[in-house]
């Protein structure tokens, strides 16, 4: 390629000069990629975080743009949208224009960037429509607003490339199912003027690369062109050992308790971002880090996303500019945002997945060349086996992949009724343009006409009822005429459904976040409780909105959000068995040349479970019984993560009852579940296998959990994104339990008088896949058929038991002593 015709391009000498002169050279991939989009072909760019994925796309865009252009490109103004930026999250947005803006500068060219997502005012909305930028960096919920729109076609008329940043990210969620329907739209909409637009993606490294390139760029009907960067992205991953390991570990105590041993990584560094997996643990420990180093006021801040976005915004332009030390954040900071000043990540808490873990270590030496450092924080013990796991799964480049989903109705409602409001759609139009992606290839002519009766009648079952015929087929095409049911409908364009969210508001002040009704429901007027890292007390709730005053009281109750506890991935519990082998062979046989500090450290906590019970290795699954004043427990631990163990124990528990009459209270962590009794549990060498059969597996799970109440369940965020229930208008939201109740209504109508209704269907199928991870499940269980089963007896609680029990005790309140107390006397008496 070294003396091809693009690279004697006027667009390639253009930009190859301005990177020469600002220092830098480009790499192989992003010339790789320039060369593609010079040829007119689609792709998907694949390279680490910090190694210049957006130049690959956005400077590719611009030579094409030269090279049209070779002695105008300078003096071209007002020339249409000629770039889409497709990006999951509205930091991105912020930082993505600031580069692109920045490198349009040392070109001297007039193109403007614009950026549309909800924190865009009216005012540049409405600029935006009179005068297109040439490069729009856009949400997919703002993307279908502009498809909702008349004569939206028009705005795209120039369109040459559209790019989707952190495709990986996407993929897998019902915003990627957006982002196919309007990537098939946009390249139906400029086929009609005879020719199509560049697609690409751009994505960090998932497990199913190819696949992921195949979902995106369905609709081009072209082979993808996958353009990998070489470039090795060195991780150096550190943990952070506890001065005192607890043989008896219990979940989430430990890392609080370690702040002390974090402010020595923090002082060495330039910046660091501290991330935890939850919201209220980012309060917590924002909270505790300004208690013991009170240095830090003015230096430390907070980002997680139930803040007001202005003060998001303000945490970011500080990171940007060096002006904080330390920020605890939350997955609102996972992705490819370009922080400079950031050298150093710690990590609290397990990150539940190895790419998630790869992510966050990127936000730190985000620039090629440079090394990114990750801390992990363990917050119990045992998750040092976790560190282990994953440094070895750094080495073996085993990342997780990302499943498209399929035949999300809910989606596809709400895309018909986005076209309905725009310029109306022809059925037979809409339907070959919906089954040229990759979620709707399979779509049926009988579902599509469903959708249409639903759309246009309310089904076979809300006929009766107006409020449910939306849609109306004027002179061929289907229409949204009516102004109120139009302006509804763009005001809940997204699939992101949420438990209703109530705006927190500083009496006399402004906004600083917003709060779940379900948390404030509890509350009395004067209870103080943290957000945005200040200590506020209620003083009222007027119009869905919390008023609160500062409180200098030093108690404060900190918000736990729904939806706050993710599961161990597959990939990682497969190292995480793979790791206990290790540390098993380690006790058997004697301590391993160059073993992981992390294992060293763990020899006490190692040689008590082996001791007592058993360590189990990576084709076993170890099987306890337990009996204590409790009760009876049974033990068991496949290290398939919480939701697998959901399913598996409530599996379990009904073929045991099939043939005993016992009853059960369940509790499980990523490691393993529990089954308490107050008889003796009836597993044993004879039937075991039996009961861990996957044999009739979907007819024992239907009968081993409330099917019902689970897809009723699942139903009411079908029903919102299909459209069927309205939220509110903003400052009338309805509350959640009205919301439920609404859902359960049409639920069961649905039930009882179209059982076969496609969004019943889904929500049944969402249940088994998603909530359920039946294709997990199965796996698993397939998995221990091929195991050598262990079954133990230890006489007292092992440490791979004491979490999850301890777990339990929190869940089943089995107690009314303080559960710390509780669980601080059985440690005791253990110890003895």
């Amino acid at each position: 390629m070294g003396n091809s015709p693009f690279r004697q391009s006027v667009g390639f000498q253009v930009i190859d000069k301005a990177l020469t002169e600002k220092g830098f050279a480009p790499f192989d991939f992003q010339v790789q990629t320039w060369q593609q989009i010079h040829e007119g072909k689609s792709g998907l760019v694949n390279a680490p975080t910090g190694c210049g994925k957006t130049y690959a796309v956005f400077l590719g865009a611009l030579i094409q743009f030269i090279n049209r252009y070779p002695k105008g490109f300078r003096q071209q103004q007002h020339n249409g949208l000629q770039l889409l930026w497709i990006t999951p999250l509205r930091a991105l947005a912020k930082d993505v224009g600031r580069a692109m803006e920045e490198m349009l500068a040392c070109l001297d060219m007039p193109w403007r960037v614009g950026i549309r997502n909800g924190d865009t005012s009216a005012s540049e909305r409405l600029q935006q429509k009179k005068h297109v930028p040439e490069i729009l960096i856009i949400t997919p919920e703002s993307l279908h607003l502009l498809i909702a729109q008349k004569e939206h076609a028009r705005l795209f008329d120039a369109l040459q490339v559209v790019a989707v940043d952190e495709w990986h990210e996407l993929l897998g969620s019902k915003r990627g199912i957006q982002v196919e329907l309007a990537i098939s739209h946009l390249i139906a909409l400029l086929h009609q003027r005879h020719r199509a637009p560049l697609i690409w993606g751009i994505s960090a490294t998932i497990g199913n690369l190819e696949e992921a390139a195949k979902v995106l760029l369905y609709a081009t009907q072209q082979p993808p062109s996958i353009v990998k960067a070489h470039t090795s992205k060195q991780i150096a991953v550190h943990a952070i050992i506890p001065n005192e390991i607890d043989t008896y570990p219990w979940a989430g105590h430990l890392g609080l308790k370690m702040a002390e041993q974090v402010l020595p990584i923090i002082a060495q560094s330039n910046t660091t971002l501290l991330f935890t997996n939850t919201r209220g643990m980012s309060e917590r420990w924002y909270q505790t880090l300004l208690q013991i180093a009170p240095h830090l006021a003015g230096t430390i801040a907070l980002h997680h996303g139930s803040m007001e976005p202005s003060l998001r915004t303000w945490v970011e332009d500080a990171l940007h500019t060096n002006l904080l030390k330390v920020v605890v954040c939350t997955a609102s900071l996972d992705l490819g945002v370009d922080f400079r000043p950031v050298d150093t990540v710690i990590q609290v808490g397990s990150p539940k997945g190895i790419a998630r873990f790869l992510q966050r270590a990127g936000r730190s030496g985000h620039a090629p060349g440079e090394t990114s450092n990750i801390y992990f924080l363990p917050t119990h013990s045992l998750e040092l086996m976790e560190v282990a796991a994953l440094k070895q799964a750094i080495q073996q480049s085993f990342i997780e992949s990302k499943e498209p989903l399929l035949l999300c109705f809910d989606v596809l409602i709400q895309y018909l009724s986005t076209l309905a409001v725009g310029d109306g759609f022809e059925a037979a139009v809409a339907f070959a343009e919906i089954k040229n992606t990759h979620a709707f290839a399979d779509m049926s002519n009988a579902e599509f006409e469903e959708l249409l009766l639903h759309l246009t009648e309310g089904g076979k079952v809300l006929q009766s009822y107006d409020e449910f015929k939306k849609v109306t087929l004027v002179n061929g095409k289907y229409q949204i005429t009516n102004r109120r049911t139009a302006m509804r409908h763009r005001m809940h364009i997204g699939t992101i459904v949420s438990d209703a969210m109530m705006k927190v508001k500083m009496l006399g002040g402004g906004f600083i976040g917003v709060i779940e009704e379900w948390f404030i429901s509890r509350l009395e007027i004067g209870d103080v409780f943290t957000l945005a890292g200040r200590n506020v007390a209620l003083v009222m709730i007027k119009d869905m909105t919390v008023i609160v005053r500062k409180s200098a009281s030093k108690k404060s109750i900190v918000p736990s959000w729904m939806g706050g506890r993710m599961s161990l991935t597959a990939n990682l519990g497969q190292l995480l068995r793979q790791t206990f082998q290790q540390a098993a062979q380690s006790i058997i046989y004697a301590p391993l040349a160059n073993m992981p500090e992390e294992l060293v450290a763990l020899q006490p906590l190692l040689q008590l479970q082996a001791q007592l019970s058993h360590i189990p290795q990576q084709h076993e699954l170890l099987i306890e019984h337990l009996e204590d004043k409790d009760g009876y427990h049974l033990l068991v631990y496949p290290f398939e993560g919480r939701q697998v163990h959901e399913a598996m124990s409530a599996l379990l528990a009904h073929r045991i009852a099939a043939n005993h009459r016992i009853s059960f209270s369940i509790s499980m962590n990523d490691y393993g579940f529990e089954l308490l009794s107050d008889q003796p549990i009836p597993v044993t060498n004879e039937n075991v296998a039996a009961l861990f059969s996957d044999k009739q597996l979907m007819l024992d799970i239907q009968q081993s959990i409330n099917s019902v109440e689970m897809a009723s369940r699942k139903f009411r965020d079908i029903a919102v994104i299909g459209g069927l229930i309205f939220q509110g208008m903003p400052g009338e939201q309805k509350k959640a339990r009205h919301l439920q109740s609404s859902a359960g209504l049409l639920f069961r109508v649905f039930h009882e008088y179209d059982p076969n209704h496609v969004l019943i269907r889904q929500a049944y199928q969402e249940v088994m896949s998603q909530q359920m991870e039946e294709v997990r499940l199965r796996q698993a269980l397939q998995r221990i058929a091929e195991s050598n089963i262990i079954i133990k007896y230890p006489t007292r609680l092992t440490p791979l038991s004491f979490p999850i029990i301890a777990d339990g005790l929190n869940r089943n309140n089995l107690s009314s002593e303080q559960l710390e107390d509780r669980v601080r006397k059985m440690q005791q008496q253990l110890m003895r």
